[in-house]
């Protein structure tokens, strides 16, 4: 560095090469295979059954849900904290309606009540 600036590199703000890719290349798996994950996913929820009828892989929903979120984290990047204070005169008043996987867990919680 020359007298403590940067005279190189990335400018501030470009994303990663590397990431960027890997990132596309995970995301097309994922759009290229969605039919296939939903299959995979609910075969681990609902479990795997032999010609007998006994389980040779258990229901797990849970497992189920935790790999469906791990792929979602690299097609949906995760938001950083940030703290919103007010002043002593005007307190911040914040509405937060999220309903992500809401629906999933509805499904999910249905499916092991009619078992």
């Amino acid at each position: 560095m020359a007298e403590g600036k940067k005279t190189g590199g990335r400018v501030a703000g470009t994303p990663n090469k590397a990431t960027t890719e890997a990132r596309q290349a995970i995301a097309s798996f994922v759009d290229g295979n969605a039919h296939r994950l939903t299959g995979w996913l609910d075969k681990v929820a609902e479990g795997v059954q032999d010609a007998d009828g006994a389980y040779v892989v258990a229901p797990n929903p849970a497992k189920a849900f935790d790999m469906f979120q791990s792929v979602v984290e690299y097609h949906i990047p995760k938001l950083a904290r940030q703290e919103h204070v007010g002043d002593d005169n005007k307190p911040l008043v914040i509405e937060h309606n999220v309903n992500v996987f809401g629906e999933l867990l509805k499904s999910i919680k249905m499916q092991r009540q009619a078992e």
